[in-house]
């Protein structure tokens, strides 16, 4: 539920999953307009829905239609999962996982110092996984100060990590000490050239670069990164392992991951 996308990879993959584990279930695409956000959500609930994913712009507003949250969504103060126990609609997030489980192909972030560009609702899903996750320390760079310093504060006295705000007013230069440096925002998705307001020279192995946007799997920060020697990761692993994970919580069985990951490929053609 959302706002639409050109094309549906998601609904690609899910149709994929099902049909390699024999279940007879398919997966909607539906557009929701916020002021129908509630009716939607009934409807989830009077249909027998076995659950629904929810995008931007209704992960946070949708919680107040939900009979309850798992600790990590109401921790994150948004749900990008529904699911239903018995008669009761439960929200989860399963986004910062997703990105979690995707960093560990190429770095633990156990002890790492961490720089999180963004203080949205991936942002938040994310700063949270990496607190839960033992980061050691994550700067939080935001052009609004009051949602940076919101989700510092959030991090600082309940996600078990240390963490600071740094107001994005110019280009930022990565600090020397980062380890892993994130693209939470949305810059990327509609343009794959728009830059980030970055000085690129402090983009320099051995920093791990990752990216949230998963269409174009390179964006222009992977490019620069990429020539620059550092390692990097786009947001195709966490599309795949947020989706996977949103099919355990549903059918109770384990996913064939590969089978999605190829079908997002496929769909994506590349």
């Amino acid at each position: 539920m959302g706002q639409p996308v050109a094309g549906n990879p998601t609904q690609f993959m899910m149709e994929r999953a099902f049909q390699a584990a024999g279940l007879d279930w398919c997966c909607l695409t539906l557009e929701v307009s916020p002021e129908n956000l509630g009716d939607a959500v009934r409807g989830v609930r009077a249909m027998g829905f076995k659950g629904a994913n929810v995008t931007i712009p209704h992960k946070v507003a949708v919680i107040e239609y939900l009979d309850s949250l798992t600790e990590s969504a109401a921790l994150m103060g948004a749900a990008n999962c529904i699911y239903r126990a018995e008669d009761k609609l439960v929200g989860e997030n399963t986004d910062g996982k997703g990105f979690v489980q995707s960093l560990r192909t190429v770095s633990d972030p156990a002890g790492k110092k961490i720089v999180l560009l963004g203080a949205g609702g991936v942002a938040r899903a994310i700063a949270v996984a990496l607190g839960t996750a033992g980061a050691g320390h994550i700067t939080v760079v935001n052009r609004t100060r009051e949602r940076g310093e919101a989700l510092a504060d959030l991090l600082n006295e309940k996600a078990g990590t240390s963490a600071r705000f740094i107001a994005w007013e110019e280009e930022l230069a990565v600090p020397e000490d980062a380890e892993i440096l994130i693209n939470a925002t949305s810059v990327g998705v509609l343009d794959p050239e728009m830059p980030l307001p970055l000085k690129l020279d402090t983009l320099k192995p051995p920093l791990v670069v990752a990216d949230v946007v998963f269409n174009p799997p390179c964006t222009w920060l992977l490019q620069e990164a990429r020539q620059r020697g550092c390692t990097t990761l786009n947001g195709l692993g966490m599309l795949v392992n947020q989706a996977a994970l949103d099919f355990e919580i549903w059918t109770g069985r384990q996913p064939d991951a590969a089978i999605m990951r190829e079908a997002v490929e496929e769909f994506l053609e590349i």
